[in-house]
């Protein structure tokens, strides 16, 4: 039978409006709100087939089970005022359909399971050391953050989303931490958003927060305490005198010229008018939108070998979508970004992820 709720994730996947929807099929806005309630009876193939064209659905796809809806409660949406009702519904429609790729190909790979740490109690940096310890990292530079998560049982999706609202997010689903990174902001920005998420995963696990405590901020401390390890900055940095200095130095960490500044006027090794006036200079030099000597883009490990291994099956990306019945460029911009060829990289022996094939 028809599914109204698949017909809404569409729609706001779209990001279209009921009218504009009703439009572009042809069908009145009454007809398009009751399909949508499910307050009508069961619609013509032909009026189906008008909703997935003007959707560019496969028209299988609205006679689907109901979908997992991920509400914004159970999401950590970092710029939640700024963001419109359709950039918010249409990244958390995104996220439903990861839930269903993400299922499709748990079916034919043993995924890294999750190795991430309760630390609801712990104060920010207390949680990044604890888990720095954890992991047996020690004191230096995480060298791949996306790399770093999918070998602790993090699925991390890409959000395509070509705007700068919709930061990241990340939530819990059937005991397994997603994030979606939006690949739109810089390398250093994204590698921050993506500690800033693993943040929120462990500090404030499926939503449980404490109210008298800022989480926003509690994600940013740990992302900074996570990348940068205190005594690692100390040692390496020493006092700051010139903003030439720290984007000299930020590539060590791997993070904006401004998040290393913060960090190390946290750690008093800026005076206060001294950060002051670095933080005038990163703003006129435009830093805070254009990263100087920026980095190249974290690529997926994860997604490049699951995709590496159907290939060598026969199984392509056309082959997935059609198994879900969801077009092409939703797999596109849920790991496009994140694999970039088909090739095995040189280095993927060494310390990959857990990856083995359900046979």
């Amino acid at each position: 039978m028809f599914n109204a709720s698949r017909l809404a994730l569409a729609r706001k996947r779209r990001q279209l409006t009921k009218k504009e929807l009703a439009e572009k099929s042809k069908l009145t806005a009454v007809t398009l709100t009751r399909l949508e309630s499910g307050n009508t009876p069961e619609p013509s193939g032909e009026t189906v087939r008008a909703i997935a064209h003007a959707l560019d659905y496969p028209t299988e796809f609205f006679y689907l089970n109901d979908s997992e809806e991920l509400s914004a409660e159970a999401v950590s949406f970092r710029s939640l005022s700024s963001l419109t009702a359709r950039q918010r519904d249409a990244a958390l429609a995104a996220g439903s359909i990861a839930f269903e790729l993400h299922a499709w190909v748990a079916e034919r790979f043993h995924l890294p399971p999750a190795q991430l740490l309760d630390l609801r109690d712990e104060d920010p940096i207390a949680a990044a050391e604890a888990l720095r310890s954890h992991w047996g990292m020690g004191t230096k530079p995480v060298e791949h953050m996306v790399k770093l998560l999918e070998s602790k049982g993090v699925r991390v999706f890409a959000l395509s989303e070509q705007h700068k609202h919709v930061d990241a997010f990340s939530c819990w689903r059937d005991d397994v931490p997603y994030v979606f990174l939006n690949t739109f902001k810089s390398a250093e920005r994204s590698r921050f958003d993506a500690a800033h998420e693993l943040g929120h995963l462990v500090l404030h696990i499926h939503g449980t927060t404490n109210g008298s405590r800022d989480v926003e901020r509690d994600a940013d401390v740990f992302a900074s305490a996570l990348l940068i390890s205190r005594g690692d900055l100390i040692g390496h940095l020493g006092r700051v005198n010139s903003l030439a200095q720290l984007v000299a130095a930020k590539k060590r960490w791997g993070v904006s010229v401004s998040a290393l500044a913060r960090t190390a006027f946290d750690a008093k090794l800026i005076s206060d008018w001294h950060y002051r006036d670095l933080c005038k200079q990163i703003s006129q030099l435009g830093y805070r939108t254009s990263e100087p000597q920026g980095l190249p883009r974290e690529k997926s490990f994860l997604w490049r070998m699951v995709f590496d291994q159907l290939w060598k099956d026969g199984i392509t990306r056309h082959h997935i979508a059609a198994e879900l019945h969801i077009p092409l460029d939703e797999i596109e911009s849920l790991v496009g970004e994140l694999v970039t060829q088909t090739t095995p990289a040189p280095n993927l022996r060494e310390k990959k992820p857990a990856l083995t094939i359900v046979s």
